[in-house]
């Protein structure tokens, strides 16, 4: 049934339906997700001015540092700073942190001279815009729904992909590693195209799985999947709900006190502190590890300085952590510098697998004609495959609201060319 030849013309039909829907976003997609793999480079040179500073002997304590930067954001009317990055190195500004995401804006405090070296906000920086065109076609939500579309497509066109091109016997596994280059340009870039889909594929889902769970639909359905299954965050965990006792004392701890208990903990990576704004608030300390299994979340009484909370990633679940996991992996950060080579690969080669695809179905198809391959009745497809997309509907609600789309619109052509050739014949 699987190697059957109406099998194979209704597969190859949905998979060029799918390759025409999603082609040109998959190409801007692989420009500003390689682009985006700068990020840290280019804002290290860009805002070297306000990073870097000179050591010097005598330096103000962080809570010294921390009114200066509450000062400077009231006097330029930005919002006031709430949190602030513990400096790894002499010759690092003190980072403070105001707003949450992409509303985030920032101010670096000299430590030794308390001089303000610069403000900024995220979404004026030329990486936050290259961020929300791979994310949202600078178009807010409305983009973010088309880019959903888009990945839920790119599924549908890997799965069929793979199916039309694995090998059907053992000589033809050689096709999985040569492409035909003294045969015409109709059968080079078929080959090339077949042959970096084939081992791009899976590579490629791997990264779909990364970006998705940020999407509008299928983000919100995994939200609920793990909050109803307990495999998120545990309770308390990013500080919800904790609170401080002022009854203890009337005396808040100082920002160096709270320092002082971070770097006892021996965090690794970035360590963040947030800082209470309410009576009842807590500090809290956290830390960006490269291995998520050093990250934790510390939360302190802001009176007392008790630890009120705290958690290790160990504590977070299975759903959470897988997340995370393909997340960072998408971004290029999960295992080192060769994650960031394997992420720009996969970008270069996915921009060549759609270019070629773009040649390859422009020398093939007729012209004026769409060239969809002539598809079985849909009823000698079978349950199997009428299954799979129902699945893939639910699983991915974009490719399914867009495949009811295309199926009314069918229907309603079809029942229009019946209607008129009744009228033609009646006339």
């Amino acid at each position: 049934m699987f190697y059957a030849k109406k099998i194979h013309h209704w597969l190859w039909r949905w998979h060029i339906i799918a390759g025409l829907i999603s082609l040109p976003f998959i190409l801007l997609l692989s420009v500003t997700g390689a682009i985006y793999l700068f990020k840290a480079d280019y804002e290290q040179q860009t805002y070297r001015s306000m990073t870097q500073v000179t050591p010097s002997v005598s330096y103000l304590t962080y809570q010294q540092q921390l009114d200066i930067a509450q000062k400077a954001a009231k006097e330029n009317g930005v919002a006031i700073p709430t949190k602030m990055i513990l400096p790894d190195s002499d010759y690092q500004a003190t980072q403070f942190i105001a707003g949450r995401f992409s509303s985030e804006s920032y101010t670096f405090v000299n430590p030794y001279t308390g001089d303000v070296t610069g403000q900024f906000a995220r979404k004026d920086t030329l990486m936050q815009k290259v961020r929300k065109l791979h994310g949202e076609l600078l178009l807010g939500k409305k983009g973010s729904w088309v880019i959903e579309l888009v990945a839920s497509w790119l599924v549908v066109l890997i799965m069929t992909g793979l199916y039309l091109f694995f090998p059907r016997s053992i000589t033809e596994i050689r096709t999985l590693f040569r492409v035909r280059v003294k045969q015409g340009k109709r059968t080079f870039y078929r080959d090339l195209h077949a042959l970096c889909g084939f081992w791009l594929s899976l590579a490629l889902l791997l990264v779909l799985a990364g970006g998705l769970p940020w999407t509008e639909l299928f983000g919100s359905n995994f939200k609920t999947v793990r909050d109803q299954t307990s495999t998120g965050y545990p309770t308390g965990y990013h500080g919800r709900g904790l609170e401080s006792d002022p009854t203890k004392t009337a005396n808040q701890l100082d920002l160096d006190e709270v320092v002082t208990i971070a770097k006892d903990k021996g965090l690794a990576g970035v360590v963040t502190i947030t800082i209470p704004t309410k009576p009842k608030g807590i500090y809290s300390i956290s830390n960006r590890a490269e291995a998520l299994k050093d990250q934790q979340q510390i939360h302190v009484d802001q009176y007392s300085g008790n630890v009120i909370k705290a958690f290790s990633w160990s504590d977070v679940g299975a759903l959470s952590n897988g997340r995370h996991v393909v997340m960072r992996i998408h971004q290029g950060e999960f295992f080192g510098q060769a994650n960031w080579y394997f992420m720009l690969g996969l970008c270069v080669l996915n921009a060549v697998l759609s270019a070629s695809a773009l040649v390859s179905y422009c020398l093939r198809k007729p012209k004026k004609s769409l060239g969809l391959p002539k598809a079985a009745r849909d009823k000698q497809i079978g349950v199997l495959l009428w299954g799979s997309m129902l699945l893939l509907g639910i699983t991915l609600p974009m490719f399914g609201i867009s495949l009811l789309a295309i199926m009314t619109l069918w229907l309603i052509s079809k029942i229009l060319k019946k209607t008129i050739r009744l009228v033609s014949a009646a006339s």
